[in-house]
Order: structure tokens, then sequence, then C-alpha cells
């Protein structure tokens, strides 16, 4: 079996030789560099299976790396930072990283986190039992789904869903009008939903949502409910 290939993004030489020790001990493949326009120029030339980004670069910041890395490519990615606002943490997971670790880190905990995420990752997300789960195309008003490719379309455009995205849409379709709760949503999609933020799922609604407008900025067929969760209306039109 081919090793798993982690591409670290760091600039400080002490934080990255530690990464780099930590993972390679853990049997991973490690590419480094310590910009975020080598970044992204080595993962256009070799997808990795996993980034290791730091917020906190000398060029460009590692947000700004994962949105453009994000156009092509649904690489898990776990975001390094000294940042401990929980402001960054979740526009870190609106632009779709996996997790987020503050410095100073355990490398032990970071290792942890790296195949907390590969596992899921690899993991289909868990669904209610519904015989719409063995349909290859699932289409409710202006949107069809295709589980077999994890690809979601609205009025035929393609949303370019991340695969929690994904999973969120898939189950709010097969249950539509029903109200769940984010532990509801995190049981059901996520592999490991104790491993995380408290916040992830609003972020990731959030993301949903803005593609959904992408398409048109008046449909909004997710549905918040304060104080309990969110449902999913299926709104044919305007």
């Amino acid at each position: 079996m081919s090793q798993i290939s982690v591409l670290v993004v760091e600039d400080e030489p002490a934080i990255a030789e530690t990464l780099i020790y930590s993972l390679e001990i853990d049997g991973f493949a490690v590419t480094h560099v310590g910009t975020g326009t080598e970044a992204i120029e080595q993962f256009q030339k070799e997808p990795h299976d996993l980034l290791v980004l730091d917020v906190g670069l000398p060029d460009i910041t590692g947000f700004d790396v994962c949105r453009e890395i994000r156009k092509t490519s649904d690489v898990p990615l776990l975001f390094l930072t000294a940042r401990e606002s929980e402001i960054d943490r979740v526009v870190g997971l609106e632009l779709g990283g996996d997790d987020y670790v503050t410095k100073p880190f355990s490398p032990r905990e970071l290792t942890a986190r790296i195949q907390a995420i590969l596992r899921r990752s690899r993991s289909t997300p868990t669904h209610s039992s519904n015989s719409a789960n063995d349909l290859s195309e699932i289409k409710l008003g202006r949107i069809t789904l295709f589980p077999d490719r994890y690809q979601a379309q609205c009025d035929g455009r393609d949303l370019e869903l991340s695969r929690y995205e994904f999973g969120m849409l898939r189950v709010f379709m097969e249950h539509p009008g029903r109200v769940y709760t984010r532990d509801q949503l995190m049981e059901l999609v996520w592999d490991e939903p104790e491993a995380a933020l408290d916040r992830t799922v609003d972020a990731h609604i959030k993301t949903l949502r803005r593609k959904l407008h992408d398409v048109d900025e008046a449909f909004d067929p997710v549905k918040t409910h304060r104080g309990i969760g969110y449902s999913f209306d299926n709104l044919e039109s305007t």
C-alpha cells in the first residue's frame, strides 16, 4: 500500500521540523514548503492526500491558499495557527477546512487529529434508512444529487460541494420539512461527530447556502429554526 502523502505548509523551521518528524514517524510521506505560493504550485504539480496549512504565512495567508485549492480539490485540510479566536476557527471551517489546531500543540494530538480527518474523509456519510439511498440520482425540485459521484446540481449547475455540505444536503432532501438539530446532523453526516467543533454545522450550512445563492440569490431552501436547528423546504421557484 502506498504511503499517505501530506503537504506541510509552515514557514517556521522549528515547527516544520517537528511536524515532519512526527508525521514521518507515523508513516506519512511528507513534502514541506514555506510559503503559500509554493504550496499552491506544489499541489498543482503533485496533489497530496492531506494538507497541514499554517494560517500566518509570509506571502499570502493560509486562508488564501485554501480558497485557491478549494477551486479544484476537496483534499482534507487542517489549519495550524497561533490565532485562538473563535472567528478564525469559523472562517477556516467556512472555507472548507476540516480541523483547526492552535500553537503550541502536541505532535501526538496533531497526528491523532490527522488520522481522524483521514478516517472521516474515507467514510461514506451515514444516512437514515430510506429507499432514496439506493438511487443513483436523487431529485427534489431544482436540486439533483448524484450520490455515486458526490455531486450536486441546482438548475443544472454544479454546486461543487464539500463532502460535509453534500452529506447534509442529502439528509435534508431525503426528509424535506423535517427539522434536524445540529447534534443530529453531526451524527448523520460526520463519521466522528465528537471530534467536530461546536460551530462546524453552522459553518457548513453557511457555505452550502452561499453556493445555492451563487445559482440564484433568492433561492434559500435551507431554513434556520432558531434555537433548534435546520430543515429543507423544497422551493420550486422564488
